[in-house]
């Protein structure tokens, strides 16, 4: 088991990842102290980093089941057709999920790749699109675009493809 700790610099926050491997599949649990809030999240990922299920709970009672299989989506149960395209989550609040697509996409150094997440909306769980680039630009230091927006910023790794800096956002307090 890997135990990571990020403290977020834009929204003060603090959270504890702990991230295990069983039966080639990882199972990523945490918790995110957001001082008015907690949130506890669950996901499950194959082998080659594919995501496969989230599970999200606030402390205030909100909650989101997620999950990805063979192309198709499903929220809280239902089928989201309009999810279609994307392979990867986007947790605003952690920086856990950059490491999906530097983990499954391995790129070389100079290589991108325009990816389509599920992106999961801090305040309301509600679920959307959103475009974005990697492009690796060292062995441990990729750039993540937003392909909608103009945000953009360069992102250390450790050589687990775990966040190290986060300009702006997530420092890692200790591993």
């Amino acid at each position: 088991m890997v135990t990571v700790v990020w403290h977020g610099t834009a929204a003060d926050s603090t959270e504890q990842l702990d991230l295990t491997m069983h039966d080639g599949r990882c199972r990523a649990r945490s918790i995110v102290s957001l001082g008015h809030e907690q949130l506890e999240y669950a996901v499950e990922l194959d082998a080659s980093w594919t995501f496969a299920a989230l599970s999200l709970r606030s402390s205030d009672g909100r909650t989101l089941e997620l999950a990805h299989d063979d192309g198709q989506w499903r929220a809280d149960g239902s089928a989201r057709p309009d999810l279609a395209g994307a392979v990867d989550i986007d947790l605003a609040f952690s920086p856990f999920t950059n490491t999906l697509p530097i983990r499954r996409l391995d790129l070389a150094v100079g290589e991108s790749a325009a990816i389509v997440t599920a992106y999961v909306d801090p305040e309301s769980f509600t679920v959307t699109i959103d475009p974005q680039r990697y492009t690796r630009l060292a062995a441990e230091r990729y750039l993540y675009e937003s392909r909608d927006s103009d945000f953009r910023r360069e992102i250390a790794v450790d050589d687990d493809g775990l966040v190290v800096d986060y300009p702006g956002l997530f420092t890692r307090a200790g591993r």
